[in-house]
């Protein structure tokens, strides 16, 4: 059996990405700025202008030596030596070197903390972005690569401030050694240009293949990413020993590089070639350019100083001008990728509030009703629910039951509104709960779902996360801890509320199943929700363990609406009334005893766990 996916054509062909495309993609660089600036305004500021200064400089060090040049020689030749003026042009030369070290310094200080500063909030903005997003986008892999792209560039993109600022500060220096050899010989620009012209085409080219080939493999680097996660981690570490997986996942790992190292490969290799035909090229029309002037100097019409100045000049022009062309490839490729961090935030998500949007109840009066619902997940035309109606009446407590599949996590996830129905609709009070705006609806929910994240926090913000704005009350933490039994589990630790928990970090300390599960109820007590609602939650208890869990949970939430799902049917019959779920439909409702009368597949799936314990 093949190890991997397939693999993806090499990019050396021609790229996806057109040159004009590249060029469209610098209008990037407005709303990128723009973030910049406003993580600090006074750093941006600062930093552009020392970079104005610090243009100017060479073209002056460059006159100066030229004075300093021609005052020498004049000194020579002089019957009387003063040399008061060629103290002061060196002093005048010392000073803008001085001056341009300390810009060089500040610059890259101010780079250095703007570059931090962008970094940190460019996650900000797209880890709040990600959170509006629907939750059925993370269940699709297009959307988890257009997130990896994004994610890459909250760091990967902090260099292109300082090469567009720098490209600025590059153009300026062109600009006025530019002048500076057209006062004395314009061929000079022309040859210039001739040398420098295909090196840039060229440098444009691959980084437009470049970009490609990167796009095009996204896939296989966050798989990539994926198996040197778990090929290395402690999550993961007693399965790969038991089952012998490390030679598996180095194969595939290997597999998946040496392909990608094959395709990157070739367009090195050609990004390499040409540029260093096109640099020879380069360099002969320096030299071409440099024996124009020695034969002016030689003829007179230039003095050495001139000479000095003018070679000076070229050498650094075409420097600078390459330098430039080779930046501004550089700038439209990272141009190109920064289009992903932009394309991501500019996502929007289905599930939003609308303009009529209203608050939801302080209190459930009527009920809520299902009607009619039914469900797709993206992507499939497969019903995972579907006929779905019932009323469940204010401070009742349902219990969903079914077999794997059935649909019960698909219905908390409709009511909690991670998903909006895809036919039929919910009601609260009689008012569809597409009509409430999203974040009120959601302060009336309290959800703890079977795949609850054991977060890598400190024991009372593991608790508080179930109400994070009260994290830092304690006693609502502690009370909340105390009704889920997580409190002694707490007390025991080391550091107590302040204990680090799990693995990922120095002197942290990882709980049992069991206790993690303590721990996730509490964030159930945290909230004080109308509407509560436990999916699976305690499936790694034992079953006297989770019949005391929810014989306490009943008790501490009396007068609360609570939907519960469990496989085990000495907790199920507590509640109120019992829902049974078959293939996505709904099969059954009533109480336990209603339901065993009924002996339908409620009191056939009863009886058969009954009989497991006899």
């Amino acid at each position: 059996m093949a190890l991997g996916r397939e693999f993806p054509p090499e990019m050396d062909a021609k790229p996806k990405k057109g040159f004009v495309e590249s060029l469209q993609s610098l209008k990037l660089l407005i709303p990128f700025f723009r973030m910049i600036w406003r993580t600090s305004p006074g750093l941006t500021f600062t930093n552009i202008i020392l970079r104005l200064f610090k243009a100017a400089i060479p073209l002056g060090q460059l006159y100066v030596g030229k004075l300093i040049i021609d005052e020498v020689i004049r000194l020579i030749s002089a019957p009387e030596k003063d040399f008061t003026q060629l103290w002061w042009w060196l002093g005048f030369e010392l000073g803008l070197a001085v001056f341009s070290e300390i810009f060089n310094r500040i610059i890259s200080l101010t780079d250095a903390l703007l570059g931090d500063l962008y970094a940190n909030h460019s996650s900000v903005e797209l880890m709040h972005k990600a959170a509006s997003l629907d939750l059925g986008m993370f269940e699709d892999s297009e959307f988890y690569d257009k997130l990896e792209r994004a994610r890459r560039q909250t760091t990967g993109r902090v260099v292109l401030m300082s090469m567009v600022l720098s490209q600025l500060q590059d153009l300026i220096t062109i600009i006025f050694l530019g002048a500076g050899l057209v006062v004395f010989e314009p061929w000079l620009i022309v040859i210039l240009f001739i040398a420098v012209l295909p090196s840039f085409l060229s440098e444009a080219y691959f980084s437009r293949t470049s970009y490609s080939l990167v796009r095009s493999w996204t896939p296989q680097r966050r798989e990539l990413d994926y198996l040197r996660y778990i090929g290395a981690s402690v999550e993961t570490a007693k399965e790969i020993k038991v089952f012998g997986l490390d030679t598996f996942l180095t194969r595939r790992f290997s597999k998946i590089a040496g392909e990608y190292y094959k395709a990157n490969k070739s367009i090195a290799i050609k990004r390499t070639v040409w540029g260093t035909l096109l640099q020879v090229l380069s360099v002969l029309a320096y030299y071409g350019a440099y024996l124009l002037i020695i034969i002016r100097t030689v003829g007179g019409i230039l003095t050495v100083g001139d000479l000095t100045f003018l070679s000076g000049s070229f050498n650094r022009l075409q420097n600078q001008l390459q330098n430039l062309l080779a930046t501004f490839t550089r700038i439209t490729e990272s141009a190109l990728y920064l289009q992903d961090y932009f394309d991501f935030l500019a996502i929007v998500p289905t599930i939003k509030d609308s303009t009529s949007a209203i608050e939801a109840p302080q209190q459930i009066k009527e009920g809520i009703r299902f009607e009619n619902v039914g469900f797709k997940y993206p992507g499939t035309e497969i019903w995972a629910v579907r006929h779905i109606s019932f009323l469940l009446y204010p401070g009742e407590k349902l219990a969903l039951v079914g077999e794997n599949g059935a649909g019960k996590t698909t219905l908390v996830k409709l009511l909690a509104r991670m998903y909006d129905p895809s036919e039929g609709k919910i009601m609260i009070d009689g008012q569809d709960i597409r009509h409430f705006k999203i974040e009120s609806y959601r302060k009336m929910i309290g959800v703890i779902f079977q795949d609850y994240v054991r977060f890598s926090f400190k024991a009372g913000e593991n608790v508080a996360v179930g109400q994070i704005e009260e994290a830092g009350n304690e006693s609502q933490i502690r009370n909340a801890a105390e009704k889920s039994l997580a409190d002694p589990v707490i007390q025991k630790l080391p550091e107590g509320y302040n204990q680090m928990l799990g693995k990922r970090f120095s002197e942290g300390i990882d709980l049992s199943g069991g206790e993690w599960q303590k721990i996730a109820l509490a964030r159930a007590y945290m909230r004080d929700a109308q509407i509560v609602i436990l999916d699976e939650p305690t499936a790694a208890l034992d079953a006297r363990a989770e019949y005391e869990v929810f014989k306490r949970f009943s008790e501490l939430t009396k007068g609360k609406t609570a939907v519960i799902i469990s496989h085990r049917f000495s907790t199920v019959r507590m509640a109120d009334r019992i829902l049974v779920l078959k293939n996505g439909e709904m099969l059954e409702i009533g109480t336990h005893e209603e339901l065993l009368v009924a002996n339908g597949l409620y009191a056939e799936l009863f009886h058969l766990q009954a009989q497991g314990y006899q």
